[in-house]
């Protein structure tokens, strides 16, 4: 039987009969009446980055509305921060509507600040921080089928870059909780919302802002982005819900060699570059053990029960009685090749290798006397240890090859060495916590049925200087998604359904309340 969710102020009998046969997909919220702001036509947009940058009525909550604003501003991070001061500001003016208190904290980069706005409560908790961020990767527009700083909808899909990752999620985390200060609700903690500015790699993301607004570290619990709410194979139907208690490890691994640079008429067997590409292959060639530690086997047990497909459910549960190192990494392999998300659950499983950046040559005529690739490594806590890792690639390497951690200014390799092996032995963000447990509470209501569980994040979050203080860093997406759009993120066509957004801020909202009194 079809579960309905009857959103507040409606009269179930009328509500059901007002949404009528556009009921299809099972526990997703109909589209409620949209605001002009959300209605008006995707086709024509403010253009972005125009002397009229896109407009936004601060009294509007609609979570579409919200998002597409977010996203018609280019807020791109190429490397040293993005322009986010006009973004800041529009979001700045809708919290202040609402008699939240904001400030910007700038950084040294021109036009690009953190926002940070405060819900004052009662006290009776430790703040609450929602960690959001405005920045967003570049994109490569040649490959895009829509503008991707229109925020276009088109066939129920919202497009445009950080639909997904993550001015999706900030839409639903505003729009939840200005209904609640609308509707005159108090919570018994401070919730703070912060938008920081350099999420995506930059010099001025929360490590530097902590040290502005130190502040900021005292909270209780802090909620961002991570944890996916996936559909069955049809990529509608909401098949599992996770909340991310742990993020996997980050390293960045320079392999460089050196050679005779000399005219590329006369090649000579010590290539640079021929060096730096043989050590790439070898790489290529190995595959990570699986490692199969107590969050992610708790993951996979959900989500065998959880699968309409039990040729899938048996492949997990063949992973999850194997006895010995071989029949696990069969097991994996079936895991990945039937899993509806095949990359998501190959990151989950093991410590992934990605070839990211290549330097090497600067003209046809001469061979460089220097070539270097740059790999992003992600490590599961817990399992591979980043020194192990690092070992490895050199015993694979070849000689003549350097392998080195790329390190942050002022950071030497053994510190950042020390730094990775300390997040690598963390420990997951308990699940006994009002936070986790008013999520889970949520979920239930809005998505019966559905295991609401928690994970690891394949990639990373910006809430390290929390997990450094031991403060519990949660992360969710609340948008119910496909394959699809789990590979948008940081891709081309990145975009996340409507109904799916309206029924995650629906999800969000449910959750807040539980924090208030």
């Amino acid at each position: 039987m079809l579960a309905v969710v009857t959103p507040p102020g409606f009269d179930r009998r009328g509500f059901l009969r007002a949404a009528g046969a556009g009921l299809t997909a099972p526990a997703l919220l109909p589209e409620p009446q949209m605001t002009p702001q959300a209605a008006e036509s995707p086709q024509s947009p403010e253009p972005p980055g125009s002397p009229n940058p896109p407009r936004h009525d601060p009294r509007d909550i609609d979570v579409v509305s919200l998002a597409r604003t977010m996203i018609r501003f280019d807020t791109s991070h190429h490397g040293q921060g993005g322009v986010t001061l006009p973004h800041a500001r529009v979001l700045q003016a809708v919290w202040e509507a609402h008699g939240v208190s904001t400030s910007l904290v700038p950084t040294p980069k021109a036009d690009n600040v953190h926002l940070i706005a405060r819900i004052r409560g009662t006290g009776a908790k430790a703040p609450l921080l929602l960690l959001c961020h405005s920045d967003v990767v570049p994109v490569e527009r040649e490959n895009w089928r829509r503008d991707p700083f229109a925020a276009e909808i088109v066939d129920g899909e919202l497009w445009g870059r950080g639909a997904i990752d993550m001015k999706g999620t900030n839409a639903a985390f505003m729009a939840a909780l200005l209904r609640l200060v609308r509707e005159g609700a108090r919570f018994d903690r401070d919730v703070v919302f912060l938008s920081d500015a350099d999420e995506e790699g930059g010099p001025h993301g929360t490590p530097w802002l902590v040290k502005q607004k130190p502040e900021l570290l005292e909270v209780g619990t802090v909620l961002t982005e991570g944890g996916w709410q996936l559909a069955q194979r049809d990529g509608r139907t909401p098949m599992l819900l996770s909340m991310t208690c742990l993020d996997r490890v980050p390293m960045v691994v320079r392999l460089s060699a050196r050679g005779t640079a000399t005219h590329s008429s006369k090649p000579m067997p010590d290539s640079a570059i021929l060096r730096v590409n043989r050590a790439v292959s070898r790489i290529g060639e190995y595959q990570p053990e699986v490692a199969l530690t107590p969050i992610n086997r708790g993951y996979f047990e959900a989500l065998a029960g959880a699968t309409n497909d039990p040729v899938f459910a048996h492949a997990i549960r063949l992973l999850l009685h194997a006895q010995s190192p071989r029949q696990t990494e069969r097991a994996a392999r079936l895991v990945v090749e039937r899993s509806p998300y095949p990359w998501l659950h190959n990151a989950l499983l093991r410590t992934t290798i990605s070839y990211v950046i290549q330097d090497g040559g600067y003209k046809t005529n001469v061979i460089p006397s220097r070539a270097s690739v740059q790999i992003g490594v992600r490590i599961v806590p817990q399992g591979q240890r980043p020194s192990a890792v690092l070992d490895r690639f050199r015993s694979l390497v070849g000689d003549g090859v350097e392998v080195a951690l790329v390190t942050p200014a002022g950071v030497s390799q053994d510190q950042l060495l020390a730094l990775l092996e300390e997040r690598w032995a963390a420990e997951p963000a308990p699940t006994d916590t009002d936070v986790f447990t008013a999520w889970r509470a949520a979920a239930a209501e809005v998505l019966p049925g559905v295991p609401a569980v928690p994970a690891m994040f394949e990639a990373a979050t910006s809430g390290y200087p929390w997990n450094q203080r031991g403060v519990p860093v949660y992360g969710i997406y609340p948008y119910v998604v496909d394959n699809a759009s789990v590979i948008s993120m940081h891709g081309d066509d990145e975009r996340v359904r409507v109904d799916a957004l309206r029924q995650g801020a629906e999800l969000v909202y449910r959750m807040f309340r539980r924090l208030t009194v």
